[in-house]
């Protein structure tokens, strides 16, 4: 995500390594381009240069792996993907199973088998995508906390709310889930994906319900990791922050964002 153009000029200055740049804002990023290909160590490397020893990645499994063999194949796929992302150490936050729509109930003995016989040493958050598992999750939940892995919610609910009025809303339409969303953790780092709308106010309206989730969380002790999405991401690092603030109004004590390097005047707020 640290490389979305709209970013130029507004989160990274010219000539500005655009995932340091990014670090200034946020403090973790989803690792998406994972699920396509797997990068070089030397890229990794240079990725674990420009972030500080806390920054936070949850990196996609590749498509391989879950998408192509379903869980069920792919090991040595899984393995170039492993030693690849060691240089970043402990910056890897957990390792995101994003799981197809075709993936179901039926398919659940994978995802066991999977989690059993994962590597160790890292943290592991699935996303699901078919219906079925809204309307029963608890043998979902058994198999994620018996591993102690954490299932991640992806809220689109603001953006189904009303009919899409952009070319980015009606491509979020088409593609992202519709599925109702459990505020719930299974361990002590939940992940949380929400997609807001084009509409600041609307993005902001639709995750108050999460702030008091997230403020509680905090006071358990739990570490969680929120993700905000809009349409087209344009706004999405502004977003985040001001998602931040309204958290640690809840939660007196939460640990400041980073400041992020001036790059030009802001207009969002």
């Amino acid at each position: 995500m640290w490389t979305h153009k709209a970013w130029s000029g507004r989160v990274a200055g010219p000539g500005q390594p655009k995932l340091q740049a990014y670090a200034g804002w946020c403090n973790a990023v989803e690792g998406n381009t994972t699920f396509y290909a797997t990068p070089s160590r030397d890229t990794v490397a240079g990725w674990a240069g420009q972030t500080p020893p806390d920054f936070r990645f949850v990196l996609k499994l590749p498509r391989v792996v879950t998408h192509d063999q379903r869980l069920t194949g792919g090991d040595e796929a899984l393995r170039v993907f492993l030693d690849a992302i060691e240089p970043l150490g402990p910056r890897v936050h957990a390792l995101w199973i994003q799981l197809p729509p075709s993936f179901g109930p039926a398919d659940l003995p994978a995802l066991a088998g999977f989690l059993r016989r994962r590597p160790t040493g890292y943290r592991y958050a699935v996303e699901v995508r078919h219906p079925s598992f809204a309307e029963d999750p608890a043998p979902l939940e058994s198999i994620l906390a018996g591993a102690g892995a954490e299932l991640v919610p992806f809220d689109t609910s603001v953006m189904f709310a009303a009919p899409p009025t952009s070319d980015a809303e009606r491509d979020a339409w088409a593609r992202k889930p519709r599925l109702p969303v459990r505020p719930h953790a299974l361990t002590d780092r939940p992940v949380i994906r929400y997609l807001g709308r084009d509409d600041p106010a609307r993005t902001a309206e639709g995750w108050q319900r999460w702030l008091p989730v997230v403020a509680r969380w905090l006071r358990e002790g739990r570490s969680p990791t929120v993700f905000i999405h809009t349409p087209d991401n344009a706004d999405a690092p502004a977003l985040a922050r001001r998602f931040h603030v309204e958290v640690a109004a809840l939660a007196p004590g939460l640990d400041p964002l980073p400041e992020p390097e001036p790059v030009g005047p802001l207009t969002l707020f």
